[in-house]
């Protein structure tokens, strides 16, 4: 029988460590994209991997068709502007006819109240009076023909008077009754028809000149209305025709792309099926061109299996140690954890759940650039004083945590109480003493299911380490 190996518990210092393996880069890149309507043409671009500074004019695209847009744009923008300075003008013309219009109204509204009033206040009595001074006087005289009669028919019944003086003096006896009579119908037809009619052709010309001054306003707003529209309409179409010259002066501009940040030019990467980013080739808008990395700063991409994914978290003190830079380490922190697990890890393995975790560097290198291979030690804990065996040492039966614990002769199943560990060790709280052996491989016999399968699951998802799923019976 083959000499079983084993290793002594031991105590002191431990550090708790998560390792995982990743990839630089960049902490900030910029993606530019087309900004051309449609497709456009690649006129010139910067060589990938050159190194740019801000400002610097990266890629041109070929914006020919858009500056012959720009002039004939120009002009229907300037038509537009005309169509709204004339609408504008018009619309004042109008607005200065209606206040004329309605002041006019207005005017005979006011000339139409005055001369009723004039007639109820003044005018009718008026009239009055003369018919009446005009009855007197007709009264007068026929009392005085009457008179002259009286007086010519003695005359004349004595012999002093001729037959044609007496009949002189009764015609005109009877001339001036019938003026009294003329002047006293005159009297009536006036105070019955003339006066009443008179005040209500007064009254009606007032009434109509004020629905004349109602339908004047009116009418005003009405013509006005259809002015406004004219404006508001020539307005918006020339604020359309200025955003569509706005839009293709930005089109031209963005025809040049700017480097937004130093850093160096990296090309997009196209499918299959197209040709390859380059001058003179076709780009639809929006297609990505090229992308600036910037070069004051870098992040490492990493992922974490879900076992240790308990452990860490944001803030967290790391270290990585680059591949292409032997010797050089670098300080950083854990920047961000994903809640749940990458989604191409699992098409590729449907058993395997990782998560990705992102690592800000806080170190600095000149040798550093994006995609380089690096190693990842995240800090997790510092155990001034611990009791610890290799993790080969740990196992599991059904729920139980279990060391074989040898003296050189006999082995003994132990179960122990594990709680933090790392790539290599695992603190034990209870079952086992300082100086004691455990057996890193368990005894012959030894193979309950849950181990195995547990065993087959991790070594199929390829992690370092096993020992997280046994400790997870003592707590972390």
């Amino acid at each position: 029988m083959a000499e079983e190996q084993g290793a002594p518990v031991r105590r002191g210092p431990l550090r708790i460590t998560v390792t995982a393996s990743g990839n630089l880069a960049a902490a900030d890149t910029v993606r530019l994209t087309s900004g051309v309507e449609g497709r456009t043409t690649i006129l010139s671009l910067a060589p990938e991997g050159t190194q740019v500074r801000a400002g610097e004019v990266v890629c041109e695209l070929d914006a020919t068709t858009l500056v012959e847009r720009r002039i004939q744009q120009t002009i229907t923008a300037g038509n537009a502007e005309a169509a709204l300075v004339k609408a504008s003008q018009a619309r004042a013309i109008q607005e200065s006819q209606n206040l004329s219009d309605i002041e006019k109204a207005a005017r005979t509204r006011e000339f139409a109240g005055q001369d009723l009033a004039m007639f109820l206040e003044g005018e009718r009595a008026l009239e009055l009076e003369k018919s009446q001074q005009t009855i007197d006087l007709a009264k007068e005289e026929a009392q005085r023909a009457q008179s002259r009669l009286n007086w010519s028919q003695e005359l004349s019944s004595k012999g002093f008077l001729t037959s044609a003086e007496l009949e002189a003096d009764r015609i005109s006896e009877h001339r001036s009754a019938v003026m009294l009579q003329q002047a006293t119908r005159e009297r009536e037809l006036l105070e019955r028809f003339r006066l009443p009619r008179r005040e209500a052709e007064l009254r009606a010309l007032l009434f109509e000149a004020e629905l004349e001054r109602q339908r004047v306003e009116l009418q005003a707003k009405a013509r006005l209305v259809d002015f406004d529209s004219d404006v508001r309409s020539s307005t918006a179409e020339l604020e359309l025709e200025r955003e569509k010259l706005a839009r293709l002066e930005r089109q031209i501009e963005h025809a040049k792309l700017r480097a937004p940040c130093d850093g160096y030019v990296v090309y997009a990467q196209r499918d299959s099926d197209e040709p390859p980013i380059g001058a003179g080739v076709e780009v639809r808008e929006r297609e990505e061109i090229l992308a600036i990395p910037s070069s004051t700063g870098m992040r490492a991409e990493l992922k974490l299996h879900e076992s240790v994914l308990k452990q860490v978290e944001v803030g967290q003190a790391c270290s990585l140690k680059i591949d292409a830079l032997p010797g050089v380490e670098l300080a950083g922190r854990v920047g961000f954890v994903a809640m749940l697990p990458d989604q191409n890890s699992r098409w590729s393995n449907p058993n395997l759940r990782v998560y990705r975790c992102e690592i800000e560097v806080t170190g600095a290198h000149l040798g550093l650039r994006p995609g380089m291979s690096c190693a990842v030690e995240i800090f997790i804990e510092e155990l001034a004083d611990a009791l610890y065996v290799p993790v080969q040492g740990v196992h599991r039966e059904g729920a139980r945590t279990l060391c074989f614990v040898t003296d050189g002769r006999d082995v003994e199943p132990r179960t122990v109480l594990v709680g933090r560990y790392n790539e290599l060790w695992v603190q034990v709280l209870h079952g086992l003493e300082e100086g004691e052996t455990v057996l890193l491989e368990a005894p012959a016999g030894f193979a309950p299911a849950a181990r195995e399968s547990g065993r087959a699951g991790e070594e199929e998802a390829g992690v370092k380490g096993r020992p997280a799923e046994r400790a997870s019976a003592g707590g972390a």
